[in-house]
């Protein structure tokens, strides 16, 4: 009989290994720039979360809404999760996302910042910094991953047949 020291000093079956191996978190992306830009868009919403709880519930909706969105996109770029979902565009989505949470932001933050208390006050600087973050993450990802060739002059709005890349 297997003691629990044997079992855990034996390596994995090979079926096991491979479904756990599917989360295993990369940890390079975590350091990369996109990952880093997540994680700073998942600390400012959930401090506007906190904001809006300790002054205005009405608000604290949406940005636990927003948390948990960008919970969801940092596991599954950091999981590379996301690559079985081959007929999605991940790009498209993340600027989708991004762009929807400038506008509920900026509604949010002005909204809140009305009502004079300390917290929302609060709620609203720290959800303008949210809304430059979110603004700088869409403007990455429309100039790497929707727009990559815009950077090098090619034609995207002219008529004419722009020449080929060298």
């Amino acid at each position: 009989m297997l003691s629990a020291r044997d079992r855990r000093d034996r390596p994995p079956e090979e079926g096991v290994a491979a479904e756990l191996q599917g989360f295993a978190v990369d940890k390079n992306f975590l350091t990369s720039l996109k990952g880093i830009l997540l994680e700073t868009e998942l600390a400012l919403t959930f401090i506007i979360f906190i904001c809006f709880t300790a002054s205005i519930s009405a608000y604290m909706a949406a940005a636990l809404l927003e948390f948990f969105i960008t919970l969801a996109f940092l596991f599954l770029y950091a999981t590379q999760y996301y690559q079985r979902f081959n007929r999605l565009n991940w790009p498209c989505l993340d600027f989708l996302r991004c762009v929807s949470a400038i506008i509920i932001f900026l509604v949010v933050s002005f909204a809140a910042v009305t009502s004079r208390d300390g917290a929302a006050i609060a709620a609203f600087v720290f959800g303008i910094i949210l809304v430059s973050v979110f603004a700088y993450d869409a403007f990455k990802i429309y100039r790497t991953e929707i727009a990559p060739g815009a950077s090098q002059g090619e034609c995207l709005f002219s008529e004419k047949r722009c020449p080929p890349r060298p």
